[in-house]
């Protein structure tokens, strides 16, 4: 069998295997009783019997490779269990033993052994807590847990055994079908189990708690699955790591930093990105039924003025339009409601209708004949002890089945987020309606899944989502600089349009110049010099032969004076650029062993005080391009701002595929690039400046 056959029996086991002692017996009994179907065995060499479970003496006396096994002994013993499981053909394994690579040279090189005892067995860890299989029953874990058993759910895959431990434990009703504890990612990790989990029809989300990513192109291939099958990818993204080491001379590196891409990449798949733990929950919860709006618009009832406004204001900054109801619906609800109702979207329907069923069925009829994406009832609890809590079940089932006649897609959300008992939350999954608490973050919640679904078909069409990142190998040293000349000789093969130029010497400038024509730019060229204005290498709009003898010798002495170590050998001349209507930067960004990104800004001078900027992993496709542009604040820049004519749009981004196409065939040994600035006028785009760095 493959690794990804075995992975497929771990994940859908039909027998159980616990290696180790008393905990392991009581994880064993866990299992039964949360309703595991399959065969359980225990394995101890020491004793007949652990907390009255029978104890098999060795994995060789198993009745047969079991699908899936949870190893909890120490780090030795854990190598000598898994070389024994893979000669019996067991499906998978989960090694619980902390020791390998985390811990250094020697850890590393156990993990090294482990992998290559496993075979082609599945293996989840080292150092990590387990396998909650909520779908089967089966709590590959060494400690007690909150879940239980779920006909669909989220699958959820942590780097922190605690989080899945706390989040098992949460009231919040949230189903979750499997939660892996990823550890040390040996063999599997959140790709590959992404990838499988993908094929289980009852996996109706996957949430993520990363630290960081080690497969970043398997991530990639993982999520467009995803993509593709509209399974929502929810992640929680910690820690701003520097996965390659900054480089000082290109800007692009003060515009994106490691985290900014992250963004990139989530946004680029169209995975959800969200700030923290009750976030990351509520927005699985929006999405977990399975039953996605098709977009954004909202009908809303909330049976106080209060409450209303909480839903209008929350809506409005999700993105969430609230239509108006028409004058058919607004006379009909005038015939149910107290006259103090106040009939609109959000509809304050009052307590004056609260316990009366026909009045209810009427009100909701009404409503949500509204014609839009979803629909929203904003409902908490009182107290058990207050006995009202008859009224809100009543309303809920009321509201479930007129979302049914209505064909409507409906969520509720509580006011205060303890106010949604555990019985009306189960209740409402099991109708699949999402039971969201908090109408704040209900509604954050349930807008970044209304908004993925409109974002996917736009991603889908724009095609860079299928393409592979490239994942560029780890660069040692600071490589060697080209100079402008250089640089723009590296770039002008790909298309990068340039000034028309002439690479001369001080002392034949002039002669060049008449070649050339004016009025022209004069540059010290020096790859010493990377950044030439703030040392007077630069000196623009000369307009005749003496401006310029005048500007050589100027910059002969600034040079001498602020820059001594660099000899004034030779000059770049340039024909003067048009003025432009926008200056843009357009950089590449290497993260070793992450990606590789075209960095997309407003440029000039101020370009890191402005750090206006989008990043777009390489390779890209022209309409990422042309949006990452548009998306920018300066953007109203490039479309006719105040009167001035737009850019030739078409241009631009044909210059900025340039250098993207120079960076792609150059990977292997591109360490940083800048095109700082990029004029664009309606003619055009001219790249007036470059810095290259690459590998020796």
């Amino acid at each position: 069998m493959t690794q990804r056959d075995n992975l497929k029996r771990l994940l859908a086991p039909r027998h159980l295997a616990f290696i180790g002692g008393r905990s392991m017996a009581r994880a064993l009994k866990r299992c039964a009783e949360g309703g595991f179907a399959g065969q359980l065995w225990l394995v101890n060499p020491q004793h007949v019997e652990l907390e009255g479970v029978p104890c098999v003496a060795s994995v060789a006396d198993l009745p047969c490779g079991p699908d899936a096994v949870f190893i909890a002994t120490n780090r030795e013993q854990t190598l000598d269990s898994v070389a024994a499981l893979a000669a019996k053909g067991a499906g998978g394994a989960i090694c619980y033993a902390s020791g390998f690579a985390e811990t250094g040279a020697e850890g590393q090189d156990l993990q090294a052994q482990l992998l290559a005892a496993a075979g082609e067995m599945a293996l989840l860890g080292p150092n990590c807590y387990g396998l909650l299989d909520y779908l089967h029953g089966a709590a590959l874990w060494p400690v007690a847990h909150g879940g239980k058993q779920v006909d669909k759910g989220v699958a959820v895959l942590t780097q922190s055994g605690n989080f899945a431990y706390n989040l098992s434990m949460s009231d919040r009703s949230l189903p979750v079908a499997y939660m892996a504890s990823v550890g040390n990612q040996a063999q599997l990790g959140v790709a590959e189990l992404m990838d499988v989990l993908l094929d289980e029809p009852r996996v109706t989300a996957i949430g993520l708690h990363l630290e960081g990513l080690k497969n970043v192109p398997g991530f990639a291939r993982a999520a467009y699955k995803a993509l593709q099958k509209g399974i929502p990818v929810i992640a929680l993204k910690t820690g701003v790591s520097e996965i390659g080491a900054e480089l000082a001379l290109s800007h692009t590196s003060s515009l994106a930093g490691s985290d900014a891409l992250y963004d990139s990449l989530f946004e680029r798949l169209g995975v959800i990105r969200v700030s923290g733990p009750v976030s990351f929950v509520e927005t699985l919860k929006a999405a977990a039924c399975g039953n996605l709006p098709n977009g954004p618009s909202l009908v809303a009832l909330a049976c106080s003025g209060g409450d209303a406004g909480l839903i209008a204001d929350y809506a409005e900054g999700n993105g969430l339009p609230l239509p108006k109801l028409d004058d058919g619906q607004r006379s009909e609800l005038a015939q149910v409601l107290p006259d103090y109702a106040n009939i609109a979207n959000p509809l304050d329907f009052t307590t004056a209708i609260w316990g009366d069923g026909a009045a209810l069925e009427r009100m909701l009829d009404t409503a949500l004949r509204t014609p839009v994406d979803a629909a929203l009832l904003v409902l908490d609890y009182p107290g058990e002890e207050t006995g009202e809590r008859p009224q809100c079940d009543l309303l809920l089932n009321l509201y479930c089945a007129a979302l049914k006649r209505h064909g409507k897609v409906g969520f509720i959300a509580s006011a205060f987020p303890e106010l949604l008992p555990a019985h009306a939350r189960e209740l409402l999954h099991a109708q699949g309606v999402a039971a969201l608490q908090g109408v704040e973050d209900g509604l954050a919640a349930w807008a970044r899944v209304a908004h993925y679904q409109h974002q996917r078909q736009a991603l889908l069409a724009r095609g860079d989502a299928a393409l592979v990142p490239i994942c560029p190998q780890p660069l040692e040293g600071q490589g060697r600089l080209l100079d402008e000349w250089q640089s723009k000789q590296a770039l002008k093969p790909f298309g990068v349009p340039l000034p028309h130029a002439v690479l001369s010497t001080p002392g034949q400038a002039r002669a060049a110049a008449v070649d050339l024509g004016f009025p022209l730019v004069l540059k010290a060229v020096s790859s010493a010099l990377p950044h030439k204005t703030e040392a007077g290498g630069v000196a623009l709009n000369l307009r005749n032969e003496a401006a310029l003898e005048a500007a050589v010798q100027d910059m002969r002495e600034s040079l001498a004076r602020h820059a001594p170590q660099v000899a004034f050998e030779q000059v770049l001349l340039e024909r003067m650029a048009s003025p432009p209507l926008a200056e843009l930067i357009v950089g590449i960004k290497r993260e070793n062993g992450f990606a590789l990104a075209l960095v997309i800004g407003a440029g000039g001078i101020l370009v890191e005080l402005l750090k206006d900027s989008r990043s777009l992993l390489l390779p890209t496709t022209d309409a990422a391009i042309r949006e990452a542009l548009l998306s920018l604040r300066s953007a109203p820049l490039l479309q006719g701002f105040r009167g001035r004519p737009a850019v030739h749009m078409d241009a631009l981004v044909d210059a900025i595929r340039a250098v993207a196409d120079y960076a792609c065939e150059h990977a292997d040994q591109l360490l940083e690039l800048d095109v700082n600035p990029l004029l664009v006028n309606a003619e055009g785009a001219v790249a007036v400046d470059a810095l290259i760095r690459l590998n020796e």
